[in-house]
């Protein structure tokens, strides 16, 4: 194959730059498959003919909202119209009816507040600038109109805004399916209030992202024949357990156990809890406080939230112990037995910890002691029981805190599930599946079997019809 032909002796083009990605520059030369280019910064840069992409020279200074107008199509096209149009304060550009989101990493409320809301509530898609709010509606009035059931995809790597835009997916079709001027819980408040309880017990600050969710997401939120919200079901993927008990600067574990450190002396005292800091599970990061993130507050505004999702005042008591108990697990430590490969709680500090445990547990502290020293081998004639020596005590300490952890998370989404209740008489839907981790689609099947195993009903559509990046 030869180079290609629109690109020649002076065509402006682009080529990789180690540091910027891509770089324009003007073609000075072509032999064979070497393509010589003088860039714009001065240089001059010998590559493959593959590696080099025609620059379009009459694309519009402030670039395209919708890169279906683009004259390339390549990678290094999409990106400089991005970041164009990202320099212009403009956050949101279509490519058909797909959305891409460049998280601006501040806080825009004039973008989402109710008047913009009324703006884009049955305006037809493309009338206005691309926004999150036109995807929302598209799915809406599809449903109303025409009887499809839709679902919403938000992926993208970690940090790239996916809490954020599907909170606001959330509000927006809360908008157009909520009842004005209703007293009490509602069900469009309760699914909304569940965002910040599994926030609270779900996210975390990580390296790009001060509130990164470390599960995937599906909510399914179904609608009367009035259009308006009359049952919402969540469904959640693959936890992050492994950050229940390891974590590394900068970042933080899950938030829930910050708020409670910080929470009332009352309650602190209640659970016998000191400053963060004093947690192993905590402490394995320098990371103990975030900008922009009050525990303290978080706390009461987590109970709030609980509240107003149906989970009591009894049950959040239980909730928090198990918190509690999962810090103080991780600060049982073991010391060599008198058997050789056995083991023995520390010291008096970690006693303190194990009987702590036990008692929010309420389980027998021998019964935990042994669990966590000691494990049993079922054979077909008998139970064996062996010991363990310190450092396999450690991974059973741990083993037995991301169970427990994982354990209240999904029994938490189930409460709410509960609370706010399915419409079995529902033949309207729309579904937000919001997952990290699964920027490869092709090699990660599971959640879309999953997500269209929840479609299998009569009316629906099974189909992704409108994606967020």
């Amino acid at each position: 194959m030869g180079t290609p032909a629109n690109i020649i002796v002076g065509s402006h083009v682009w080529v990789e730059d180690p540091t910027l990605a891509w770089i324009d520059g003007e073609v000075l030369s072509i032999k064979n498959n070497e393509v010589h280019v003088q860039t714009s910064n001065g240089k001059k840069v010998t590559t493959d003919r593959s590696k080099v992409f025609p620059k379009d020279m009459e694309a519009p200074p402030g670039g395209v909202d919708d890169m279906t107008r683009l004259s390339y199509l390549h990678e290094p096209g999409v990106l400089q119209n991005l970041a164009t149009r990202y320099e212009l304060n403009e956050i949101y550009t279509y490519t058909g009816s797909i959305l891409i989101a460049v998280n601006p990493f501040q806080r825009l409320p004039h973008l989402y507040d109710t008047h913009m809301m009324e703006q884009y509530k049955g305006a037809d898609f493309g009338e206005l600038s691309p926004h999150v709010f036109a995807i929302a509606d598209v799915a809406y009035r599809e449903m109303i109109n025409e009887g499809k059931n839709n679902s919403i995809l938000v992926s993208g790597e970690s940090g790239a805004g996916k809490t954020e835009t599907t909170k606001m997916l959330m509000r927006y079709l809360a908008h157009l399916g909520g009842r004005s001027g209703v007293e009490g819980r509602t069900v469009e408040q309760q699914v909304l209030e569940s965002n910040p309880v599994l926030e609270a017990f779900g996210n975390a600050k990580t390296v790009r992202n001060n509130n990164s969710s470390r599960f995937g997401k599906f909510v399914e939120i179904q609608f009367d024949k009035t259009g308006r919200i009359s049952g919402a079901a969540i469904r959640t993927y693959l936890l992050e357990r492994s950050r229940v008990c390891q974590i590394n600067t900068p970042e933080r574990n899950y938030h829930c156990f910050y708020f409670l450190c910080a929470a009332p002396h009352e309650d602190t005292q209640r659970y016998k809890l000191a400053d963060a800091r004093s947690f192993h599970y905590l402490n394995q990061s320098s990371c103990i406080e975030v900008e922009g993130i009050n525990d303290a507050e978080e706390y009461l505004a987590t109970r709030r939230a609980m509240d107003i999702v149906g989970i009591n005042e009894e049950e959040q008591e239980a909730i928090f112990r198990v918190v509690a108990a999962v810090l103080h697990i991780g600060n049982i430590n073991f010391a060599k037995g008198k058997e050789v490969d056995s083991s023995v709680i520390q010291d008096d500090n970690s006693r303190f910890h194990l009987n702590t445990a036990s008692e929010l547990l309420e389980c027998d502290c021998n019964n935990l002691e042994k669990a966590l020293i000691t494990r049993e081998i079922v054979t077909p004639e008998e139970i064996i029981t062996r010991t363990l020596d310190p450092e396999s005590a450690l991974a059973s300490r741990d083993a037995l805190a991301k169970t427990i952890y994982s354990r209240l998370f999904d029994w938490i989404v189930e409460k709410i599930n509960v609370s706010i209740g399915q419409d079995p008489n529902s033949k309207q839907l729309i579904g937000v599946l919001d997952i990290y981790g699964f920027e490869s689609f092709k090699i990660n099947r599971l959640v879309f079997f999953q997500l269209f195993e929840l479609y299998e009903r009569p009316n629906s559509q099974n189909v992704l019809k409108q994606m967020v990046i």
